[in-house]
Formats: structure tokens, C-alpha cells, sequence
């Protein structure tokens, strides 16, 4: 859409998209822990704001409850991973949740194969990775939610997609644990990959509900 409408209509999706995008250039800068923190935290956060205050139904608001969750994890995970890990673990949950309200009809042959590889490979792939069961675990979950997404009938090239960078986020900080120890690939990429797909799921569940009739406010 037009810059100016994007300012006009969509506030809070321009502020996530600033304060998500600036957060990867001073990452690990001068700026104060807390500070740095609730920064890390706004980006995803905003995208919660977004799609609670303009979408007046419930499943607008079960996406803002999943970016919540998430925006709490980023959070959380500077100063715990287990407890950043936790919220995240909350937010896949909620997240799956929504997803099976909006299952796709009966996937075909090749979608079902799609499907076993993202639930049974990412957790597998998070295990060769860490050599961690409590790892391996979480990352279940992981891909039940990538499954969930994939397996919905909201646009693939969004939320799916989406789903699919995040989970690739979260393969890249396990391999940082491991053989990309001393890499500079995750840090490069971990937070790009896990913002837009956020930011695209985010933008993919409120755009299918709008066009389903759900609502008509931005």
C-alpha cells in the first residue's frame, strides 16, 4: 500500500516494522541492557498492538495473543532462556490452536508429506544439532506449529511462510549451540528470520479474516 497510507491507517504495523527492523542494527551495541531489552521486545510487540486494537474478533485477538507471547519471549529470553523458551512454548500452543480453527480441507498427497517432514524434521533436526532432549522437545512443538500453519487454510505464502522462518530461526540458535558456535551466520540471520515471519504471519492471519468478512476496519 501507499507510504502514507501505511502511516495513516496502520500505525502500529509501521512502528513494529521501525522498531523490528532498527533493533538488528544496534543489537549487542552500547545501548543499556533494559533499554536494549524492551527494544528487542517492541518489534513483535507492536505487531500484538496491531492486530488487537484495529480487528474487533476473536480470532484477530488470538493472533495478538500469540505475538504477545512471542514479544514476551524475546524478552524473557535475555535474562532466561528457560523462561524466554516457556513463553514461546505458550505462544506455539496458542498459536496451533488457532491454526486447526482454520484447517484446509483435505490435503493431497504431497501436502501430507509436507507436513510429516516439517513435524517429525525440525525436532529431528534439533536434535542432531544440540545432541538435547529438552531441545528436541520444545522443538516438537516447533514444528507442530509450522505443521498447524501450513496445514491451515490461511495463505501459505504468509503465514505458512512465516512459520517457516521461524522455525529456520530457531534451528539457527540451536546450531549456534553446536557447529555454528563460533559462525557468524545465526547472528546475522536469527533475528531477520524470526521478525518478517512473525511480521508475515501477523499481516497473512489478519488479511484472510478480513477477506473472509470478519471485519472491515484496518
Amino acid at each position: 500500500m501507499p507510504h502514507r497510507a501505511l502511516i495513516e491507517q496502520r500505525p502500529w504495523l509501521l512502528a513494529s516494522l521501525i522498531a523490528g527492523i532498527s533493533y538488528w542494527f544496534v543489537a549487542g551495541s552500547w545501548i543499556p541492557g533494559l533499554y536494549l531489552i524492551l527494544w528487542k521486545g517492541a518489534g513483535v510487540g507492536l505487531l500484538a498492538v496491531y492486530a488487537w486494537a484495529h480487528h474487533p474478533v476473536r480470532d484477530a485477538h488470538r493472533i495478538a495473543i500469540v505475538m504477545a507471547l512471542g514479544a514476551l519471549g524475546d524478552m524473557v529470553l535475555e535474562v532466561s532462556f528457560t523462561g524466554g523458551a516457556a513463553a514461546f512454548f505458550a505462544g506455539h500452543i496458542a498459536a496451533i490452536a488457532l491454526y486447526l480453527r482454520h484447517r484446509r480441507g483435505n490435503l493431497p498427497g504431497a501436502d501430507k508429506a509436507v507436513a510429516i517432514a516439517l513435524v517429525l524434521g525440525i525436532p529431528a533436526l534439533a536434535y542432531a544439532l544440540t545432541g538435547d532432549a529438552d531441545v528436541a522437545g520444545y522443538a516438537l512443538l516447533l514444528g507442530g506449529m509450522a505443521t498447524a500453519a501450513f496445514a491451515s487454510d490461511f495463505p501459505r505464502s504468509r503465514v505458512a511462510l512465516g512459520a517457516a522462518m521461524f522455525a529456520v530461526s530457531d534451528l539457527l540458535i540451536f546450531a549456534r549451540m553446536g557447529p555454528l558456535a563460533d559462525s557468524p551466520i545465526p547472528h546475522l540471520l536469527v533475528w531477520p528470520l524470526y521478525y518478517f515471519g512473525q511480521f508475515l504471519i501477523t499481516i497473512g492471519v489478519i488479511g484472510a479474516l478480513r477477506r473472509k468478512g470478519a471485519f472491515t476496519a484496518y
